[in-house]
């Protein structure tokens, strides 16, 4: 099994997004062993980038281009997308988007300077969010959707922290390299 992170960038960014584009490549290495020790599944990881150009209203990229870019690829690989927009749908509070082996979320850019910490704040939780979803879906649990949910609004408003792992994708209390959802906190079907 394939799990394929695609970042969008803007062509007239492609050279301030550098380290991003790093991080996502040691995210896609994180998530690869979250997802084994987590769940029991192999997934080999690729990064690729997609460089979106300037285009009218009519032209612009949506949720649906990108899922006929993943039909594209090829259904069969879990294609997950780091988009530079919202998508104009969804029913999950982090401006995410699920399907079968199909992910998006709102990527958040820098604003300064190359800061590891809120990329994972911002980003790293959210994907780890959407993966949930996949994984549990994957898994049969009926009730992912409703469950998904309910642990991401304990996390935003019961104060129940994100899972904290280092760069060496271990857990940790020191300052995280990557954030997910707790998922102890998921019932046993």
């Amino acid at each position: 099994m394939i799990l394929h992170f695609i970042f969008l960038k803007k062509e007239e960014e492609s050279d301030k997004r550098q380290f991003e584009f790093e991080y996502i490549q040691k995210m896609a290495q994180f998530f690869k062993i979250w997802i084994k020790e987590k769940f029991d599944r192999d997934y080999e990881v690729q990064c690729d980038e997609m460089v979106v150009k300037p285009s009218n209203l009519f032209r612009r990229i949506d949720t649906h281009t990108l899922i006929r870019d993943h039909e594209a690829r090829g259904k069969d690989v879990y294609h997950f997308y780091l988009a530079n927009f919202r998508p104009l749908w969804t029913d999950c509070t982090c401006e995410g988007y699920y399907a079968e082996n199909f992910g998006m979320i709102t990527w958040q850019s820098l604003k300064d300077s190359d800061d590891s910490l809120f990329l994972a704040e911002k980003n790293c939780t959210t994907v780890s969010h959407e993966i949930l979803h996949e994984m549990l879906r994957l898994a049969g649990r009926k009730k992912h959707h409703q469950e998904v949910h309910e642990l991401w609004t304990k996390h935003l408003f019961n104060q129940l922290e994100f899972e904290q792992y280092d760069e060496n994708f271990k857990l940790t209390n020191q300052k995280p390299m990557f954030l997910t959802v707790d998922t102890k906190e998921l019932k046993n079907d």
